[in-house]
């Protein structure tokens, strides 16, 4: 038997648990205050327009859906970016952000036998599984400081710098996934420094794009700069978090290119590989996306309901703060809940208090200390306050 995957068997578990106080903190899918699952208006709206069209169900090109990939490029880097306009970036509509991130590994395999990706500490759960499956060899790079449960910025640089001349870096574009740190504009600018002194090439996940601030801009700012200094750049999306289309799978993988003709033969080579692996990607959701972002009374809807999602996101934010902050007399600084950003925040607790948590408490939770605040309501902030208050004290 295979082990359970450490993220999706938090939430087996909390199903088998008939605590009246349960909380499941481990997958990251937005709630609303009442804890339920929330299916956006925008796109019922846009599920009864391509009802009312009666589309076929033919396959798709194993590129995707052509309207999908240009509203996804545009999205990403900007409509009036030159990239865009001179054609040189290569979109490929994948299977989210998953199924993007293992066509790009696979390219990386192929085309650079000798490539290298590096990868933050922590970082996502299934970053590692997905190289290690397209057996690309992969290293870390410093990036959370427990000590102020912030962003160990020196040793990030200090790791760019030390890989291998040409290595793949793996960024988050924004709210970095597990410790919703991200860097500073200026920080940003000195990654992408070091980065092109190395001749790295970077390498964007991009899963929160406009759900992680509230703004589609604001959020795809890190890549935009790194596009803007005329890098070629990976980037991977997911419509997963800011359109709620978890179960569509709906995402892409775009290479920025030096020319037209690379980014032709690029997008060739992406294709052939998807090829075999699954022939060609679902139309459902990728035909939802293309007509809210391409409908401009749509798109304005949509951007008001991630706001709206941001917001709630938000607000629970700083009343686990608030809570942490009155509950807690040691004098401890909770400071950081508030400094980070997205739907996690990295609490610092060790596997030791987040068994404490889930044992005692009924939260479940990854052990790594994540908690995911878009499964949390406001009124459950002070019950999970006392828990990690008790963990934190007594858990060890």
């Amino acid at each position: 038997m295979a082990p359970s995957d450490p993220i999706l068997g938090v939430s087996e578990a909390f199903k088998a648990d008939n605590h009246e106080l349960k909380l499941n903190l481990g997958v990251g899918a937005y709630r609303t205050e009442e804890l339920q699952p929330y299916v956006l208006d925008v796109v019922k709206k846009a599920d009864k327009l391509l009802l009312e069209k009666g589309e076929n169900r033919e396959y798709l090109p194993i590129e995707g859906l052509a309207a999908f990939n240009k509203v996804t490029a545009d999205l990403l880097f900007g409509a009036d970016n030159p990239v865009i306009k001179q054609q040189r970036v290569a979109t490929v509509q994948g299977l989210s952000g998953t199924g993007s991130l293992r066509l790009a590994a696979a390219l990386i395999e192929r085309y650079f036998p000798r490539g290298e990706v590096l990868i933050s500490s922590p970082t996502w759960g299934n970053h590692k599984n997905i190289f290690n499956d397209a057996k690309v060899p992969w290293s870390e790079y410093r990036y959370y400081d427990p000590k102020t449960v912030g962003l160990d910025f020196e040793g990030m640089i200090a790791d760019i710098k030390a890989a291998p001349e040409g290595s793949f870096i793996l960024l988050h574009g924004c709210a970095h996934n597990p410790t919703g740190i991200d860097p500073t504009p200026e920080q940003w600018e000195i990654i992408a420094d070091v980065i092109q002194e190395k001749n790295h090439i970077p390498f964007f996940d991009i899963a929160y794009q406009g759900f992680a601030s509230g703004s589609l801009d604001a959020d795809a700012a890190s890549v935009r700069m790194f596009v803007a200094r005329g890098m070629e750049v990976i980037a991977a999306q997911s419509y997963s978090k800011n359109l709620g289309l978890y179960a569509e799978r709906i995402g892409a993988i775009n290479v920025v290119c030096s020319s037209p003709d690379a980014a032709a033969r690029v997008k060739s080579q992406l294709k052939r590989i998807a090829r075999p692996m699954y022939s060609n990607p679902p139309v459902h959701g990728a035909r939802i996306v293309a007509n809210i972002v391409g409908d401009a009374a749509l798109f304005k809807e949509w951007n008001a309901e991630m706001e709206m999602m941001a917001g709630r996101i938000k607000n629970v934010r700083h009343k686990l703060f608030d809570s942490l902050s009155s509950k807690d007399k040691s004098g401890k600084d909770w400071s950081f809940v508030l400094k980070q950003i997205g739907m996690f925040s990295f609490t610092g607790l060790n596997k030791a208090q987040c068994d404490n948590m889930t044992n005692k408490w009924h939260v479940y939770m990854t052990k790594d200390g994540r908690i995911s605040l878009a499964g949390l309501s406001l009124a459950k902030c002070e019950y999970l306050a006392d828990a990690i208050i008790d963990s934190y004290h007594n858990g060890s």
